[in-house]
């Protein structure tokens, strides 16, 4: 599935009677396409429509690669977790330990200084924005204890986010045989933390940071270069050469109130500025190549299916919110819609029960799914109607026999 695909969407959807339970997953290869993708010269690199959770293009995207720097993004994801459940503060203070003096002086850092009172807040912008090693370490044994007992806690989020070819050593990416990831994976971490802490994801748009006096500017120089972009992350190390995951976010053109996101990585890069220039290629083609649609408008019922022992016979069943899907640009009429529904449907069922999911194809072949829900309460009926609808479903489940 590593090759450039993409999705398509069709007006009509098909019911099916056989019931399907979902498998989630993260992202869908897309349909090819008619514009190839533009010569990158990074040997690893994805680019992805977060927006639908599409893979546009790739090549060799599960390739392990040594992350450098972009492991923050994990160390990222559990500092926001830990904000976001309020285990710790922004306001709270922090004593950094010894341990932050073994940061070198030719590493990233935000000039820490053990045993000095430190925030939250700076650490965590100190961690983003100067890439600060010390920052990292700081915040790993806040929330850790020990940095050790933070990367198992990383080791343990990469494997529920699906990250299947990650591996953590440390918490700011220093060479190590066990510590790798992929460009898939780092597309796969950079979408949840947009998607899990919305709250948080702008610390990723700073364009500089100042802490004890001293000024440094994110290293992301598309920030300055394509105002779309607003993160995410740089890594460097002589052995792991220059990566760069970023995303940008444009309006589409014919609904100008939704942005349309995308993320791209490119890993192993030989030069700065090539990661640079391959990640403004991807993201203008990912713009230029590929349109994205709505399929279903936000509370859109899909089908009214029956429903036995209920205080009503049917139930609507739709999205609770607008479903996109990136299709090349003007193939959207090649689409095809099947919904697949969860049978019986039983009362009571309560509004965002899942119902079944719908598949979406193009030349018969599945490009992605997505469930659908119950969009209204329905109660049981009474005895009588129970009975009832008891006998009818017998009677019905035997004619199918038959």
């Amino acid at each position: 599935m590593d090759p450039h695909t993409v999705f398509a969407l069709a007006p009509w959807a098909i019911s099916l009677k056989n019931a399907l339970v979902a498998a989630p997953l993260v992202f869908f290869s897309a349909a090819r396409a008619q514009l190839p993708p533009p010569a990158v010269l990074a040997p690893s690199w994805v680019l992805v429509d977060a927006s639908s959770h599409q893979i546009l293009a790739s090549a060799h995207s599960e390739q392990r690669v040594e992350p450098a720097s972009l492991t923050k993004l994990m160390t990222s994801y559990l500092v926001f977790q830990a904000l976001k459940d309020k285990r710790i503060s922004m306001e709270q203070t922090v004593v950094p330990g010894e341990s932050i003096r073994r940061v070198g002086r030719d590493e990233s850092r935000m000039f820490l200084e053990a045993d000095k009172a430190v925030s939250v807040h700076d650490l965590v912008y100190g961690m983003i924005v100067q890439s600060g090693n010390d920052a990292a370490i700081a915040l790993a044994e806040l929330l850790g204890g020990s940095e050790a007992n933070f990367v198992a806690m990383m080791n343990r989020a990469a494997r529920r986010l699906g990250m299947t070819h990650t591996h953590y050593a440390d918490v700011n990416g220093m060479p190590d045989p066990q510590h790798y990831t992929s460009a898939r994976d780092v597309a796969i971490l950079s979408a949840r933390l947009m998607q899990d802490f919305p709250e948080y994801y702008s610390i990723f748009s700073i364009k500089e940071y100042t802490y004890n006096k001293i000024r440094q500017p994110n290293r992301n120089r598309l920030l300055w270069l394509d105002p779309s972009v607003d993160g995410l992350k740089t890594g460097h190390t002589q052995s792991a050469g220059y990566s760069l995951a970023v995303s940008a976010r444009r309006p589409l053109p014919a609904m100008p109130e939704v942005e349309r996101r995308l993320v791209s990585v490119v890993v192993s890069e030989r030069r700065e500025r090539d990661r640079v220039q391959d990640s403004l290629k991807l993201l203008n083609y990912g713009y230029q190549a590929y349109e994205m649609i709505r399929l279903y408008a936000r509370e859109q019922a899909v089908d009214t299916p029956r429903i036995y022992k209920g205080a009503a016979s049917a139930v609507k069943i739709g999205v609770l919110a607008d479903r996109m899907v990136t299709v090349p640009r003007g193939e959207s009429n090649n689409i095809k819609l099947a919904l697949i529904l969860n049978q019986p449907l039983i009362a009571p069922v309560s509004r965002g029960q899942k119902a079944g999911i719908v598949k979406v194809m193009v030349d018969g072949k599945q490009i992605t799914r997505f469930p659908v829900v119950v969009l209204e309460d329905i109660s049981q009926a009474g005895l009588f109607g129970r009975l009832l609808d008891s006998v009818r479903f017998m009677f019905q489940q035997k004619s199918k026999k038959n």
